[in-house]
């Protein structure tokens, strides 16, 4: 109870702290283009209406992208991570590719696949596959060879050594990695829907600030920023939940 109080309490700080310096900054440049604080959130409250079905799009392409780049880079990064056949052919793949930005495949995939959720989509899935990818092999790599053996000496089989062995020691790397991504989700998110689309809180922003809707166009600004602490919370949420061993100190 005193740790969520904490939170809580540095959330409200922090929260302060920024509508504090945001305020002195729109005083000091005294231009329309930075409103003061006040104006953009009395601005949030009456267009929040007008803002939810945008909202929700955007939290249904960053789930559903998620869910696909987690778990598709979270299976085969542990399988490459455990096996050095594997390792030896996916290392030099992932070497070369893990580097190269993937916004660059925004233009390709508008040709392929149009306007809408799916280019967003598989950009943000490619994005977090292969981070995720990245984190869950370096873990699987870094288990003790002698943990595995030990286990492995009271027969245990390969399925009894990932179920408690691999995954156990993953999972808080992985989980990681997943609050990494959600941050890294919202930035491409942002980016496809802003380039691409006629929904979601990016095509918001970008279409007030069209109109020189400033006020508006940070009220979407905003709410991009509560739904990235929303999730940011739900993921700390599902650690709790899913890795009770781990004790943390949030």
């Amino acid at each position: 109870m005193k740790l969520r109080l904490k939170k809580i309490i540095g959330y409200i700080g922090a929260t302060i702290a920024i509508l504090l310096g945001w305020a002195l900054l729109a005083l000091l440049i005294d231009n329309p283009a930075l409103p003061q604080p006040v104006i953009s959130l009395a601005q949030l409250y009456y267009s929040f209406p007008d803002m939810l079905p945008h909202l929700g799009i955007s939290l249904w392409r960053i789930l559903a992208a998620m869910f696909i780049g987690i778990t598709g880079g979270a299976i085969l990064g542990l399988l490459v991570g455990r096996s050095p056949r594997a390792d030896l052919v996916a290392a030099p793949l992932l070497y070369v590719l893990y580097p190269v930005p993937k916004v660059v495949f925004v233009p390709v995939l508008l040709v392929l696949m149009g306007l809408g959720s799916a280019p967003a989509i598989t950009l943000i899935a490619i994005v977090i596959f292969f981070q995720t990818m990245v984190t869950a092999r370096d873990s699987a790599k870094s288990i003790s060879p002698d943990l595995v053996l030990s286990v492995r000496s009271l027969g245990a089989s390969k399925l009894d050594i990932a179920r408690h062995v691999v995954i156990p020691y993953t999972l808080p790397n992985i989980f990681t990695a997943l609050r990494i991504s959600a941050g890294t989700a919202i930035a491409v998110l942002f980016l496809t829907e802003s380039i691409a689309g006629n929904t979601g809180i990016g095509f918001y922003v970008i279409n007030e600030w069209g109109r020189m809707n400033f006020p508006a166009m940070f009220a979407g600004i905003i709410a991009m920023a509560l739904m990235g602490v929303i999730m940011y919370e739900a993921i700390n949420l599902a650690e709790r939940r899913f890795i009770r061993w781990k004790s943390t100190a949030e």
